[in-house]
C-alpha cells in the first residue's frame, strides 16, 4: 500500500497536476475507446468474476463504463465554466474503494471523475471480483496513461483500512455497505480528508391504482431482480394501492414465472449466480427471519443448479413496517409487498426506513408523480422506469445511505477541493 501511494504521490506532483487539462482528456478518451474496443472480453470476464448474466455485463455495465470515460474526458477542460471557481484544484490522491456487485462499473464511477478533475487514484477492489480491475490496469498501459496516475492494490478489508488511514491519501471514495461507510466516517473524522460515501438502501417502487399495470410490473421485475438484487438502490419494497393488490400481484407471480435462472453465460439468463457463500447465507437468514415475523413467502417453479450460489426470485407478501424484511437490506433477489390506501400513507410508508437512496413512482399522472417526488427521502427518484443510469446524472442518498454525489456536474465536485461543499 505504501508503494501504490507512493508512486500516486509522485505522479500527481511530477505528471498528472502539471499536465495540460486538455492532455489528460485525450488519456480518457484513449481509456473509453480501448474498453469499447475489448467489450467482449470485458464482459465475459465481468461475468465469470461476478456471476451476473452475460447479457446484463454485454448490454449495461461494459457500455457504461465507457460512457463514464467518455463523459468525464469531456469535463477534463471544462471545469473553470463548472462553477467551481476559476481555478478548480485537486485533491491530490484519492483512495476508492469498490464493491463486489458492479466492479468494473464501480471502478468507473471512482477513476473517471478522478482522473478527469485531476487527481491520482489508488484503488481496491473487492476481494471476491478483481479480475476486471486487474485487465483495467492493462488498459491503463495501452492508452499509455503515465505510471503511477493509477494504482490497484487487491485485498480484504484490512486492505481498504490501510488505504483509508494512509496519511497520504487526500480523498476517500467508497461504496459499499453501511456499515463498513460508518467505520470509513469515523476513521476520517479528524483527518481533514474529504470523503464520499454511496452506501446501502431500501428503495421502494409506489405503484398507484391509476399506474399503467403491465409496464410496472415489468418495472418491479427489474427493479429487483436485475442482477440478482445485488444492487445498492434496488427496488426491494413494493407499495401498491389497495385497489389494484390483486390484480397486481397475479400478474407480478405470472411475470416470475418466466424468469430464467442459471448459467450466468448464457445470454438467456436472467437471474445468475449468488456472488459468494457469506452472501448466500445472509440472504437465506433474511428470508428466514421473513417467515418467522408471519410474512408470506412465494418463489416460481425453477430448478437451482446444484453446483454454486443460487437463490430463486422470491416475494413476501402480508408484510408491516415492522418487519426486518422490510427495513433491512437484503441485497438478494427478495422483494416485500406492503400495501396503502392514500397517497400520503405510501409516502410516509416509503420514508420509514434508515435509508435514503432510490424510490420509483408509477402513475399516469403527472402532477401526482411530482408530488411524489417532492415528499419522499431519496436521492434517485425514477418515474415509470427503474434503474436508469447515465453518467451525467448526479447519484446518491441521504440519511444511512451515505453522502455526496457521484456522476453529473455535482459528481465532479467531490473530487475538487471545496467542490462537495458547493
Amino acid at each position: 500500500m505504501n508503494k501504490a501511494v507512493a508512486a500516486a504521490r509522485g505522479a500527481y506532483q511530477k505528471t498528472w497536476s502539471k499536465m495540460p487539462p486538455a492532455e489528460r482528456a485525450k488519456y480518457l478518451y484513449r481509456i473509453a475507446r480501448i474498453l469499447q474496443e475489448r467489450a467482449r472480453e470485458f464482459a465475459v470476464l465481468e461475468t465469470l468474476d461476478n456471476g451476473k448474466p452475460i447479457r446484463e455485463s454485454r448490454d449495461v455495465d461494459i457500455p457504461l463504463v465507457a460512457a463514464h470515460f467518455f463523459y468525464h474526458a469531456g469535463w477534463a477542460d471544462k471545469l473553470q465554466y463548472a462553477g467551481f471557481g476559476e481555478k478548480p484544484k485537486a485533491h491530490g490522491v484519492v483512495g476508492a474503494i469498490i464493491p463486489w456487485n458492479f466492479p468494473l462499473l464501480m471502478l468507473a464511477w471512482k477513476v473517471a471523475p478522478a482522473l478527469a478533475t485531476g487527481n491520482t487514484v489508488v484503488l481496491k477492489p473487492a476481494e471476491t471480483t478483481s479480475l476486471t480491475a486487474l485487465l483495467f490496469a492493462q488498459v491503463c498501459q495501452q492508452a499509455e496513461l503515465p505510471a503511477g496516475v493509477v494504482n490497484i492494490v487487491t485485498g480484504d478489508g484490512k486492505v481498504g483500512a490501510a488505504l483509508v488511514n494512509h496519511p497520504d491519501v487526500d480523498k476517500i471514495a467508497f461504496t459499499g455497505s453501511t456499515d463498513v461507510g460508518k467505520i470509513i466516517a469515523r476513521s476520517v473524522a479528524h483527518s481533514g480528508k474529504s470523503v464520499t460515501l454511496e452506501l446501502g438502501g431500501k428503495g421502494a417502487n409506489i405503484v398507484f391504482e391509476d399506474a399503467a399495470i403491465d409496464e410496472a410490473v415489468e418495472g418491479i421485475v427489474n427493479g429487483i431482480f436485475f442482477n440478482q438484487g445485488h444492487v445498492c438502490c434496488a427496488g426491494s419494497r413494493l407499495l401498491v394501492q389497495e385497489g389494484i393488490h390483486d390484480e397486481f400481484l397475479e400478474k407480478l407471480k405470472r411475470r416470475m414465472s418466466q424468469i430464467r435462472l442459471g448459467d450466468p453465460m448464457d445470454k438467456n439468463t436472467d437471474i445468475g449466480a449468488i456472488n459468494s457463500s457469506d452472501q448466500l447465507a445472509k440472504i437465506k437468514a433474511l428470508t428466514a427471519v421473513g417467515t418467522s415475523e408471519g410474512g408470506d413467502v412465494w418463489s416460481p417453479d425453477c430448478v437451482l443448479p446444484t453446483k454454486g450460489f443460487w437463490f430463486p426470485p422470491t416475494i413476501f407478501t402480508g408484510v408491516t413496517q415492522a418487519h426486518r424484511i422490510a427495513r433491512e437490506e437484503i441485497f438478494g433477489p427478495v422483494l416485500s409487498v406492503l400495501t396503502f390506501r392514500t397517497p400520503q400513507e405510501a409516502m410516509e410508508k416509503a420514508n420509514n426506513t434508515p435509508f435514503g437512496l432510490s424510490a420509483g413512482i408509477w402513475s399516469e399522472k403527472g402532477s401526482r408523480v411530482l408530488w411524489a417526488s417532492k415528499h419522499l427521502q431519496a436521492g434517485v427518484i425514477w418515474a415509470n422506469t427503474f434503474n436508469k443510469f447515465d453518467p451525467t446524472s448526479p447519484f446518491g442518498g441521504y440519511k444511512e445511505s451515505g453522502w455526496g454525489r457521484e456522476g453529473g456536474r455535482h459528481g465532479l465536485g467531490a473530487y475538487l477541493k471545496g467542490g462537495d461543499h458547493e
